[in-house]
């Protein structure tokens, strides 16, 4: 090769030199020996300094086929030996069927077990250079990259996807729903057994619909050997009779046994796993490790979520049973009364708040009955509320005489406030209410610091009760004001909260509803009966607010019945506040 053929060729190109038959004789013989197929040796008058352009060529991480122009092989590098042993020499190189190089088109292309990369570079003289080079390694890593970045998707899709659903049923829904059809194409989560039943559910595909999921219970003895193992922690690995469980708990719609894999996931839980995940595809998508791992990671995102949700459940189960056992008790039914009530809490969220009323029956056939207000607002005054009514609940056995009770309650209250250091008092109106003969109640009242009672007189005046007290649960032997009020038949007396009259609304909105304004809403209802005349009482304390805010609110009602104890079938027409020329009695 001369200084000429080294000029001939752009070493930037990627091509090879072209040498003539008569410079090389090695590159035009019709069968080159493959131990001796490299390029030939520097002339004797070449200059010593030109490159040896065999040996460059050996270093190449490329192999290099190149082909006259009939398509024989005349040269093969030791590069190109190593990838490509089927191409030989003096040989055709379509006849060496190496897919991407005998059909004449580039690209990539498996063989042996190895990614590769063919080009084609054309030479002078019609001939062609082939360069092959292996990208196992690169295209490893970049499929590696690819399957983690889809993990990492999907991970990510789960968590934002579970962050948000806090009821059970909702949160195993989406799991099993999220793992289709990523982890499997039918996926089952079984929560832990609670009171002996375990509730299952499900999630399948069919073609590029949807997945559909349905759900059920089982008995804890019932559940699958697989499923209860995974439920103590076990993760099971005889996935043959594996699958045989799942077809026989009917779980795998669409799939045979022969031809299914599956794998069973627990979800970690607090102390114990939530639940378990069972997860199954055809097996033409066997579960290899990546795949394992991948259902691991998920299913300690679904057991985190599923123990929040639980959690959550729990809580407010608890919740729900302490307001129930918080709220105000309805009066108890008494001959000769009718009651009346309407309450609402400050904090409507909580149902709970620190007004209260209630009765309780007596042996003599009278019956005590009471309301009153806490001082706070919410859960802290609602359990103070509670306090206080079980103190009633226990003390009306001991003294029925309204003062007398109410003075025994003070001093109750006073030992559990400095008990617990709360510094809470009440206000309360309490009293004994007993049937007359000809219909009517003799109401004995005692106050203690609230707002005096309304009564209503069969001739629509409205009387202010003169009682007054000190606050309950404050002072040692507060003074406690006593009042006696005879109701005729039809008659009624009207207990209310602070949460009225203190209501601020109006055109301004920061003024109080007051006194007077309760006076002219309730003037005219004296044939209403009890439960209508307190709902009254706190719709038109509610339209003063116009949605604001406001305090608790209670409204206590007691009607005297008259003869044979039961109130009117009928009500009637409200009069508007400022008065009416008559009233309009219409059937219920």
């Amino acid at each position: 090769m001369t200084a000429t053929d080294v000029r001939d060729w752009d070493p930037g190109d990627g091509r090879l030199p072209t040498p003539s038959t008569t410079r090389s004789p090695a590159w035009s013989a019709d069968v080159t020996p493959r131990a001796t197929a490299a390029l030939p040796p520097l002339a004797p008058d070449r200059d010593p300094a030109a490159p040896d352009w065999s040996e460059v060529v050996e270093h190449f991480r490329e192999g290099l086929v190149v082909c006259d122009a009939d398509g024989v092989v005349r040269h093969v590098s030791p590069v190109a030996e190593r990838l490509l042993p089927e191409v030989e020499p003096g040989e055709l190189l379509s006849a060496a069927g190496v897919p991407g190089l005998s059909d004449g088109d580039a690209g990539g292309f498996t063989h042996h077990g190895r990614r590769l990369t063919a080009r084609q570079v054309p030479l002078s003289g019609a001939r062609c250079c082939w360069y092959v080079e292996d990208v196992t390694d690169s295209v490893s890593r970049a499929d590696a990259l690819l399957a983690e970045r889809a993990r990492s998707a999907f991970l990510a899709v789960v968590g934002d996807k579970l962050g948000n659903p806090l009821h059970p049923d909702r949160a195993a829904a989406a799991v099993v729903r999220l793992a289709v059809p990523t982890l499997a194409e039918v996926a089952v989560l079984v929560l832990a057994p609670r009171g002996g039943r375990a509730r299952w559910w499900r999630a399948s595909r069919s073609d590029d619909e949807a997945p559909t999921v349905d759900s059920g219970v089982l008995a804890g003895g019932d559940l699958p050997t697989a499923i209860a193992d995974g439920l103590t922690g076990v993760e099971p690995h005889a996935v043959d009779w594996l699958v045989e469980q799942a077809v026989d708990a009917g779980w795998l719609p669409g799939l045979a046994g022969t031809e299914s894999a599956a794998r069973v996931v627990p979800l970690p839980g607090r102390d114990a796993p939530v639940g378990v995940l069972l997860v199954a595809r055809r097996s033409t998508r066997w579960y290899d490790e990546a795949d394992v791992e991948l259902a691991r990671a998920f299913a300690a995102r679904a057991g985190a979520a599923l123990t929040t949700a639980l959690l959550y459940r729990d809580q407010a189960e608890v919740a729900d049973t302490l307001q129930a056992s918080l709220l105000p008790v309805e009066p108890a039914e008494a001959a000769g009364v009718q009651w009346g009530t309407a309450y609402r809490p400050a904090q409507a969220g909580l149902r709970i708040g620190g007004d209260f009323y209630g009765s309780h029956r007596l042996a003599d056939g009278g019956s005590v009955f009471f309301l009153g207000d806490v001082s706070g607002k919410g859960v802290e005054a609602a359990v103070f509320t509670g306090q206080l009514r079980q103190c009633l609940q226990a003390l009306h056995r001991l003294e029925s005489h309204p003062g007398r009770l109410l003075r025994l309650l003070n001093d109750a209250l006073l030992e559990t406030t400095q008990a617990h250091g709360q510094g809470r008092f009440a206000t309360m109106v309490l009293g004994v209410a007993r049937p007359q003969r000809d219909g009517g109640l003799t109401l004995t009242m005692a106050g203690g610091g609230h707002m005096p009672p309304l009564v209503l007189r069969n001739s629509g005046e409205v009387e202010s009760v003169p009682l007054s007290g000190m606050l309950i649960g404050v002072v040692p032997d507060p003074r406690v004001g006593e009042v006696t009020v005879r109701l005729a038949p039809g008659e009624t007396c009207l207990l209310y909260s602070d949460g009225v009259t203190e209501a601020r609304g109006g055109r301004r909105g920061d003024e109080q509803f007051g006194t007077e304004r309760l006076v002219a809403a309730v003037t005219g209802c004296q044939r209403m009966p009890a439960p209508a005349l307190a709902e009254r009482v706190e719709q038109v304390t509610c339209d003063w607010l116009a949605h604001g805010d406001h305090d608790d609110i209670a409204v206590l009602a007691l009607r005297a019945t008259g003869p044979g104890g039961r109130g009117s079938r009928h009500l009637h027409s409200v009069p508007a506040q400022a008065g009416a020329d008559r009233q309009r009695e219409t059937d219920a």
